[in-house]
C-alpha cells in the first residue's frame, strides 16, 4: 500500500504519520505542497496536523488552495481515499470534501491532552480495526477543533452512519461530540484526535495503532 503525506509550511505531524503508516507496513512517499502532482500508483493521501501557513485567514484555509490539494480533490472525486488529521480535517471541510467546518474551541483555549473517543462506526476502512462502540484513548492538540455544520447536514451525518468517532467528554463544544466524520461514499475521513500520537509503546499507548494497520491491511487486500 503506497501512502501519500502532504507537507505545508507550518505542518509539524507530517513525520508522526509518516512513522505510523510505515510502523502498519505502508510505502509512504513525502510531498511538498507546490508539487501539481501526485506519485505514481498512490492508494491514499494523508493530509496532517499542524498550523499550515500559520493559520492565517482560516485553519486550512491557504492550504486548501495550495497546488497540491487541487490534485488531493481529483483522487478523492475519482473514489480514492484522502485522510485528514486536526489541521488536514481543517484543510479538507475547507476544499468542500468534508461538510462543516472547524471553529474556535467552545472555551477559547487551546487544547492539548489524551481523550476518550467513542468508535461510533466500524463500517469504513479507517474504523475496521475497532468495534463500533469500542472506547480508545487518542491525544488532541487544537485550537479551532470545535466542529460545527448545520442541522439538515448534521441529520445525514447521523442517519448515513458517517459520524466515526466520538468525544467520551466533549473538549472543544463540537456538535454532538463529534470528534471525525466520513464523506458520502466513505472514503474520505477527517479527524481532530491524533492517532499517529498513540501508535507505539513509547507514546504511552498504542490505541491509534489499529487505525493504520486496519487502513493498510483493507487497501491492499483491495
Amino acid at each position: 500500500m503506497h501512502a501519500a503525506v502532504i507537507v505545508f509550511p507550518g505542518s509539524n505531524c507530517d513525520r508522526d504519520l509518516a512513522v505510523a503508516f510505515e510502523r502498519a507496513g505502508a510505502r509512504v512517499s513525502m510531498v511538498w505542497h507546490k508539487d501539481t502532482e501526485l506519485p505514481a500508483g498512490v492508494d491514499l493521501i494523508a493530509v496532517p496536523g499542524g498550523f499550515s501557513f500559520g493559520d492565517y485567514l482560516r485553519c486550512g484555509a491557504i492550504a486548501a488552495n495550495s497546488p497540491i490539494c487541487r490534485s488531493v480533490v481529483a483522487h478523492a472525486r475519482k473514489g480514492g481515499h484522502v485522510l485528514g488529521i486536526c489541521n488536514g480535517f481543517q484543510v479538507l471541510t475547507e476544499t468542500g470534501l468534508l461538510p462543516g467546518a472547524l471553529l474556535r474551541n467552545a472555551r477559547l483555549k487551546y487544547v492539548c491532552k489524551p481523550v476518550h473517543l467513542q468508535v461510533t462506526t466500524a463500517e469504513s476502512v479507517y474504523t475496521r480495526g475497532f468495534d463500533a462502540g469500542q472506547v480508545i484513548t487518542v491525544p488532541v492538540a487544537h485550537h479551532d477543533g470545535n466542529y460545527h455544520c448545520g442541522d439538515e447536514t448534521l441529520a445525514r451525518l447521523r442517519g448515513e452512519d458517517r459520524i466515526a468517532f466520538r468525544y467520551v467528554d466533549n473538549p472543544n463544544g463540537s456538535v454532538d461530540h463529534i470528534a471525525g466524520i466520513l464523506s458520502e461514499n466513505r472514503r474520505v475521513l477527517g479527524m481532530m484526535p491524533h492517532p499517529e500520537r498513540m501508535a507505539e509503546p513509547a507514546h504511552g499507548g498504542t490505541d491509534g495503532a489499529s487505525m493504520f494497520t486496519g487502513l493498510v491491511d483493507a487497501l491492499v487486500a483491495a
